[in-house]
């Protein structure tokens, strides 16, 4: 194969193409590093490769295909994933100036899962400082660049990841997400992004950022991909039974809350993917959420006290190396009283059972808006007036920060284009480990649509 149609083909096709012998994995490894450094370094989203030890892995890989021997089913395949994910002996800065020099002594489970799984680790990719941005937003390191368009947000704070996996560096990565940091850049860069239930996917090995919401997960191209993906790090399949389809299952659309800020471009992309669903045999009904004010102010209030705590020693002797914006979200989380933020964490199963009866009620899934309004530029949420900064930065956790808080799994699925052919998603949301159906849903929307399949102009493929 040539270099492009190596560098097209999603994580399935490249999995199969390397177990068949149609590529090599030396070959597909050495067009995923070269792509990393021209087009990546390009688009600020690749931290640090290891190129020999990947080349290494890659032939390693090759020759034990060629013994015959039985083969695991990510076997050869190069990935890269966001710099909060430990490997013992490597740096891992998460995406600051504080952690530059730290080297970590354990592998994350999901990184060692990865690895039993034959995937190959050829490095670590952006980041916002800290995992502290919805947008990606790096003063240190430099701001990651959207594919579909560099002026602007790639989305955060796994923003390397998505630019990566978009622009056809690599075909999966893995991000974490606190507050939408797998949706965001899923959605702003035309992926999935699949957070999963919260405690479903081992977080140990990674750094956290606030360990009651933080949550493991892929970003792909395609739901199929992302079940992949999810069946080795959580250990379970979630390839059996996606392509069975979705005629009868229910989808809940959540008016309300969830409508308030949408921009009407934004919502006809939503309303004509619910029309596609409705087409494929979904039962579609509209529901009303409840007050979300509480749940979006205790999933403020825990991330902001969990960050805290780990960064209290860092903030009192090293202030100046943390960016403005990344100091003034964590700063107050050291002066909530203990009581509240161990209320904040009892009220936690009451608030999400009653949001599951209101958004959902007796359907299997909802579908909400992934971000509310259009992708913003680097500019819009860096410059100007720090309150307009911070309303933009809101608007586009509007969505997606109440789930986390809940523990719920969700995904952002691609579903169209705005006028200045930037991507537009839903996100599907779920019970408690629906994570089978909920990826059954969107694998189906996938088969129907073509948004998927789009490449933005920076991944070079033309």
């Amino acid at each position: 194969m040539q270099v492009t149609q190596i560098a097209a083909l999603d994580l399935s096709a490249l999995a199969k193409a390397i177990a068949d012998g149609e590529v090599t994995s030396v070959e597909a490894t050495a067009v995923a590093l070269n792509r990393l450094v021209s087009i990546g370094h390009k688009l600020n989203a690749v931290v640090r490769l290891d190129n020999a030890r990947a080349m290494d892995a890659a032939a390693a890989a090759d020759k034990l295909r060629a013994s015959g021997a039985a083969l695991p089913p990510l076997h050869g395949v190069p990935l890269a994933h966001k710099d909060l994910f430990y490997r013992a002996g490597d740096l891992s800065g998460g995406g600051s100036r504080i952690r530059a020099d730290f080297r970590a002594d354990v592998t994350s489970t999901a990184i060692a899962r990865l690895d039993a799984a034959g995937a190959l680790d050829l490095g670590r990719l952006q980041l916002a400082e800290f995992a502290m941005s919805p947008t990606g937003f790096n003063e240190s390191l430099g701001h990651a660049r959207n594919p579909w368009n560099p002026a602007h947000v790639p989305g955060g704070s796994s923003s390397g990841s998505g630019v990566a996996v978009a622009a056809r560096l690599v075909t999966a990565s893995l991000g974490t997400d606190t507050g939408g940091s797998l949706r965001h850049p899923g959605a702003m860069c035309g992926l999935i992004g699949l957070k999963p239930t919260w405690g479903l996917v081992p977080i140990d090995g990674v750094m956290p950022l606030s360990a009651s919401l933080d949550c493991a997960g892929p970003l792909t191209r395609t739901a199929k991909d992302a079940a992949s993906i999810l069946s080795v790090i959580a250990g379970r399949d979630y390839l059996k039974g996606i392509d069975t389809g979705i005629a009868g299952l229910r989808i809940a659309v959540p008016g309300g809350y969830y409508r308030e800020l949408l921009h009407p471009q934004i919502a006809t992309a939503l309303d004509e993917a619910v029309k596609t669903l409705t087409s494929l045999g979904t039962v579609v009904s509209e529901t009303t959420p409840p007050d979300m004010t509480l749940i979006n102010a205790l999933m403020q209030l825990v991330m902001s006290v969990e960050a805290a705590t780990i960064h209290r020693r860092w903030l009192i002797e090293r202030p100046q190396d943390y960016a403005d914006q990344v100091r003034a979200r964590i700063e107050p989380g050291l002066y909530y009283p203990a009581t509240r933020y161990v209320e904040a964490l009892s009220l936690r199963a009451q608030l999400a059972e009653a949001w599951i009866t209101a958004c959902i009620g007796d359907a299997d899934l909802a579908l909400l808006p992934a971000i509310s309004i259009p992708v913003p530029t680097i500019a819009a949420t860096t410059e100007g007036n720090p309150a307009d900064v911070a309303g933009v930065i809101g608007r586009l956790t509007h969505c997606t920060r109440g789930i986390n808080y809940l523990g719920l799994p969700a995904a952002s699925v691609p579903c169209g284009f705005d006028n200045a052919d930037l991507p537009i998603a839903f996100q599907l949301v779920g019970r408690p480990y629906c994570e089978a159906i909920m990826l059954r849903a969107a694998h189906a929307y996938q088969s129907a649509t073509d948004w998927h399949h789009r490449v933005p102009a920076a991944a070079e493929l033309n």
